[in-house]
């Protein structure tokens, strides 16, 4: 098994409030993705693999970072439909659109909980499909041939932390929460399974003259 490095997409439209408007890189979340790439090289952090999803926001992303790598394109790593989902939500159960980041942490963990009991019909997708994807792509590529780095969204992150950790579903929620733009979060290979060891890292955002750059949505 190999080191896996998944990094959440760059800032995208946060003032979107549906998949297609929100698919697609701010200015600000393509610099985060340029830096990120130079702290990479700069510290001679290097892959011999390289992912992302399909959406264009991963891609973009992992366009920004130039990682010298040919980026395999995987539908697997794709976030999930919050604003589908929450759309839904709104409909058959009376409770609106989240606005801003404050509003979404009281959000996420219902819809999240909702969707886990099956209770929002219509969904694009079923907690057990999105849990068992997760795990397929993410074991698949820890077995292949060096260190693999993955361009991918923050629900999924959260995911691959639920599967290999056994997170309940407040702690899958809240680590969806947190997860900032462009962090990094790596799994490491034991003979027992991947074990987290870096969560939520944004060595490339802490100098004092880059704080304004780190965001969540």
């Amino acid at each position: 098994m190999s080191h896996v490095t998944l990094v959440r997409h760059g800032q995208a439209n946060s003032a979107a409030r549906d998949e297609l408007s929100y698919d697609r890189l701010s200015d600000l979340g393509r610099q985060q993705a340029r830096w990120l790439g130079g702290h990479l090289r700069g510290t001679g952090d290097r892959f011999a693999r390289a992912y992302c999803g399909t959406l264009t926001r991963h891609r973009q992303t992992a366009e920004e970072m130039a990682l010298d790598l040919e980026v395999v394109e995987d539908a697997r790593l794709n976030e999930l439909e919050y604003f589908t989902m929450a759309q839904l939500f709104a409909e058959q159960h009376g409770v609106p659109l989240p606005g801003d980041r404050e509003e979404f942490i009281l959000h996420m963990p219902r819809l999240f909980t909702m969707w886990h009991e099956g209770a929002l019909e219509g969904a694009p997708e079923s907690f057990a499909d999105f849990e068992a994807r997760v795990g397929d792509v993410v074991r698949e590529i820890s077995e292949g041939s060096g260190r693999a780095v993955v361009v991918t969204s923050g629900g999924l992150i959260g995911m691959a932390m639920r599967v290999t950790m056994g997170l309940g579903m407040s702690a899958f929620a809240h680590a969806c929460i947190a997860i900032e733009n462009t962090s990094m979060h790596r799994f490491q290979p034991l003979a027992t399974g991947l074990a987290l060891t870096q969560f939520n890292a944004v060595p490339h955002l802490e100098s004092a003259d880059r704080a304004h750059a780190r965001t969540h949505l």
